[in-house]
């Protein structure tokens, strides 16, 4: 009975340890890309989930702003790209045309 309350805290506790973007873009691990996107610049399996969480959560606001203005998805993640990139913190990565990845 002692094993399952052990269980139990750590996995109660798990989301304590558990990555947040911020967390990842000041490690170096994700940055953002172009096309309105996060890309993970290096990372494990708990990076890659970040990144697809958090890219499939942009993806919705984008389609919404882009049916609420008529505007295609493609401007409307190219504008967000730009937007996102101006306001990347010094010191975390962005990501290039050529698809490389600095630090801006």
């Amino acid at each position: 009975m002692r094993w399952l309350a052990v269980i139990l805290a750590a996995c109660l506790s798990w989301s304590a340890w558990a990555l947040d973007l911020q967390q990842a873009k000041q490690q170096g691990l994700i940055g953002e890309q172009l096309n309105g996107l996060v890309g993970v610049v290096r990372g494990s399996g708990e990076v890659n989930a970040i990144a697809s969480d958090i890219n499939r959560k942009r993806l919705e606001n984008y389609q919404d702003i882009a049916r609420k203005t008529g505007t295609s998805l493609t401007v409307v993640q190219a504008r967000a790209g730009q937007l996102n990139i101006e306001r990347t913190a010094s010191g975390h990565y962005i990501q290039l045309a050529d698809g490389s990845w600095r630090r801006k």
